[in-house]
């Protein structure tokens, strides 16, 4: 690979990484072709892309994104698989499936909205974090329920002063 080849590569991950916002670097070394081409499937199936490129040309993507992301160099051994995703824990919770049937892959890091998470005992709290559309869900949800027990008790209010009154009246009659 010329040196314009390897330009252009690492130009391409810069440009995937700016896109997705979110991307996991994973260990697949001594994986059979067969098993690779499994996990590709499952990638595309879920709306991850895989690609694989050399630790060096990661490293050089990685020092043109905004911000400091220098922490995930340490993970830079070895073979380098990277997804990215637009949902934040969509390579974890797939990584996690995975290895229902074997101990590969292993999750060597992920960068998910500016924050940097280092080594495989990470891969449970990435599973478990939220997307950003699931928090807004849950905030409209909450700030609906309080609104909705006021009508609610404005609505069975009115049924109970408009029934007072009118027992009201007629005891009077």
């Amino acid at each position: 690979m010329n040196r314009e080849e390897k330009h252009v590569l690492v130009s391409d991950l810069q440009g995937k990484m700016q896109e997705y916002g979110n991307f996991y670097i994973a260990d697949t070394s001594s994986l059979s072709v067969e098993k690779v081409n499994m996990i590709r499937r499952k990638c595309f199936e879920a709306g991850i892309e895989m690609q694989v490129a050399k630790n060096t040309l990661i490293k050089k993507a990685i020092e043109g994104l905004d911000g400091d992301a220098s922490d995930i160099f340490v993970a830079l051994k070895g073979q380098s698989a990277l997804l990215f995703s637009n949902v934040g824990n969509g390579p974890a919770k797939l990584i996690k499936a995975l290895r229902k049937g074997s101990d590969k892959p292993v999750l060597k890091a992920a960068y998910i909205d500016s924050t940097v998470f280092i080594g495989d005992n990470q891969l449970d709290t990435l599973v478990s974090l939220k997307s950003r559309e699931e928090l807004i869900g849950e905030i409209i949800g909450l700030l609906q329920s309080p609104a909705k027990n006021v009508i609610s008790a404005l609505k069975s209010g009115g049924n109970t002063i408009a029934g007072l009154v009118k027992t009201l009246q007629e005891r009077e009659g």
